[in-house]
């Protein structure tokens, strides 16, 4: 007797398995399973005892998804704390924090404009960058903070902060820049990991030099002359 049927059985966890397989291109895998599931859902209806079950690349993002929503704001009230302890200014480290969403702005953007899907190292050059934004905030308002301490105004104190601290920055943001294009270029093994991380670094170094340089003097300065309110008489 002949009788037609799968060459090997698979099993896991006591139950019969099935696996079907496929590689995502030119899109991310978040939002190809989420049409899947609802093709499927319209279009297929299960035996009973059948039920489908989405693991791969999907299963590792959703996973580290769940890691990155519990770390990340961890990560940021521990940085939040370590600048507090050394500037001793809730406004100074929360002037320092603006840097983080502009510098967000750019890898959003670098990854948008390249067309890469966002993933599990994209992320992680989010938080990569969130470092550099806060480093390079602590730097400038720490200068502001010394003229202002060696009797200059606080606009004087912020035009000479910016005028010192002008090439650290931007040779910081070069040095990071050029160090990453080899990875945002890649096309051999590990580029798919390699490039959405450097494309985020990039882009975000680019838009955090400009708010350190640009943006955070005029916040710093603008909340700073709300503070000091001239005296009336009568």
């Amino acid at each position: 007797r002949e009788t037609e049927g799968p060459a090997t059985i698979n099993r896991e966890w006591g139950r019969r398995l099935i696996r079907v397989q496929c590689n995502v291109r030119d899109r991310d895998v978040a939002s190809f399973v989420g049409e899947a599931q609802k093709r499927i859902a319209q279009e297929l209806e299960l035996p009973q005892g059948y039920v489908i079950e989405w693991g791969g690349q999907f299963e590792h993002l959703i996973r580290s998804r769940d890691r990155f929503a519990l770390v990340i704001p961890i990560t940021l009230a521990f940085i939040f704390l370590l600048l507090y302890f050394s500037l001793r200014r809730i406004r100074d480290v929360l002037i320092i924090y603006t840097g983080i969403p502009f510098a967000a702005i750019g890898g959003i953007l670098a990854l948008w404009l390249r067309g890469i899907p966002f993933s599990v190292s994209a992320a992680v050059g989010f938080i990569a960058l969130s470092g550099i934004a806060v480093l390079n905030g602590q730097v400038l308002v720490s200068a502001i903070r010394t003229f202002c301490d060696d009797g200059l105004s606080i606009a004087e104190s912020v035009m000479s902060a910016a005028k010192q601290r002008l090439r650290p920055v931007l040779a910081t943001a070069i040095t990071d820049a050029a160090g990453f294009i080899p990875m945002a270029i890649s096309t051999g093994v590990g580029a798919e990991v390699q490039r959405p991380l450097a494309t985020v670094v990039i882009g975000g170094v680019i838009t955090s030099t400009l708010l350190t340089l640009v943006v955070l003097p005029m916040i710093y300065s603008w909340i700073a002359a709300k503070r000091v309110q001239p005296v009336q008489t009568d």
